[in-house]
């Protein structure tokens, strides 16, 4: 969860009778916060993403604070699962750079983050780093050093989005010119194309920096807030022993009552359904398996799966010996439909939060909301605008 500000203080403080938060840099991307509850409830620290740094122990707001919950980040809270610094990581990514002299550098990031990893590059290797214009635009609100451009060829190093580190793209770079491919990230990647280097750099804690955080600020109890993370075994020797404020918090019947109208409101509106089942229905980036949910499992097994159409030219592959290989090339040609079972199964995969067939009327949903948009225009646009009022005038009667 983050705040973006441009230039954020350490920390901003809201107060009212009832209760007070304060905002608390989390060191994670610019701008992003912890949120830092008090009031009759107790006293609540919810992180947020972050990576815990031993500078947070000068902040006034937490030195010397009775911490009643803490919400912590528990993205790389595993003992089994070592994560460097990021300075560290930095220095792992120059070290891969030198030895590729005549290569140009791709970085593959989201769109908001690892902009410092760019930043020490650009100052490391006296380059500018090429970025798209709306990625310069955001360099330059965030008032980061003057190291981005949007000229190609006026730098080696460019940083593009994260799905675009694929075997078929570093394939067409390396036809132009001798390519390499950075990935910083913190989770466990299984790589299938030799000019692809993961490093481990991450805006989230390691196992033993939490461990250090849990341990300074003693709070009563720790709740992980990454689904399906049990991580308080490991903080309880750590924890205080003085009691609670208000062990079971309960939610307010107003806030209750607003909730169950914010999800009435949403089955009935059919527009907002279509748009999300559209979505859902291509497949899209690089889909990263919950370090997690698979804590028993080698990292051999784990790692990043980039979906597409043809799925042989990703370059990060979940299976040995991937038989699309063969056919990936000839299922590319072919017109993509719900018959293909293939690309099925990928947009099932991507789509995180699959659509209830509930909430749709019967007939329209089953035969058009999941086929992809290409199938959907070899229809007439009066035939399709016809049954989009069909849709709609169902949707309202019901």
């Amino acid at each position: 969860m983050g705040l973006l500000m441009t230039t954020p203080p350490s920390f901003f403080k809201i107060s009212s009778k009832e209760v007070t938060v304060t905002l608390l840099d989390s060191n994670h991307c610019p701008g992003s916060v912890m949120f830092l509850f008090e009031g009759a409830f107790g006293t609540i620290l919810y992180t947020g993403d972050f990576r815990y740094t031993s500078t947070m122990q000068g902040e006034p707001a937490l030195r010397g604070r009775h911490i009643d919950r803490l919400y912590l980040d528990n993205t790389h809270c595993h003992p089994h699962r070592p994560l460097p610094s990021r300075q560290h990581a930095t220095r792992q990514a120059a070290r891969v750079i030198r030895m590729h002299p005549q290569h140009h550098v791709v970085i593959g990031v989201y769109s908001l983050g690892k902009e410092a990893l760019l930043v020490d590059l650009a100052m490391e290797f006296s380059t500018w780093v090429v970025v798209s214009p709306w990625r310069l635009e955001q360099m330059r609100l965030l008032e980061l050093p003057d190291v981005f451009t949007t000229e190609e060829g006026a730098g080696w190093i460019r940083a593009v989005d994260i799905t675009e580190i694929r075997w078929d793209t570093l394939v067409s770079w390396n036809t132009l010119h001798p390519t390499i491919a950075i990935l910083p990230t913190g989770r466990p990647v299984k790589v299938t194309h030799p000019n692809i280097y993961p490093i481990l750099y991450s805006d989230h804690s390691s196992f033993s920096e939490l461990c250090e955080f849990v341990k300074w600020l003693k709070p009563c109890s720790v709740i992980p807030i990454v689904r399906g993370g049990v991580c308080q075994a490991y903080f309880q020797k750590y924890l205080s022993s003085a009691p609670q404020a208000l062990p079971d918090l309960k939610i307010p019947k107003p806030v209750q009552e607003s909730v169950q109208q914010q999800r009435k409101r949403k089955v009935q509106e059919p527009r907002r359904l279509l748009k999300r089942a559209a979505r859902h229905s291509v497949p899209r980036g690089v889909v990263y398996e919950s370090p997690e949910e698979h804590t028993e499992k080698s990292e051999e097994s784990m790692g990043v799966k980039v979906l597409q159409q043809n799925c042989c030219e990703s370059a990060f592959c979940s299976e040995e010996g991937c038989t699309c290989c063969h056919t990936g090339k000839e299922k590319g040609k072919e017109e993509l439909s719900g018959e293909q079972p293939g690309v099925a199964r990928a947009a099932s995969t991507v789509s995180q939060a699959p659509v209830s067939d509930e909430h749709f009327p019967t007939g329209f949903a089953g035969q058009y909301l999941l086929t992809p948009l290409n199938v959907l225009k070899q229809n007439s646009s009066q035939k399709f605008d016809k049954l989009v009022e069909d849709f709609f005038r169902r949707g309202e009667a019901s």
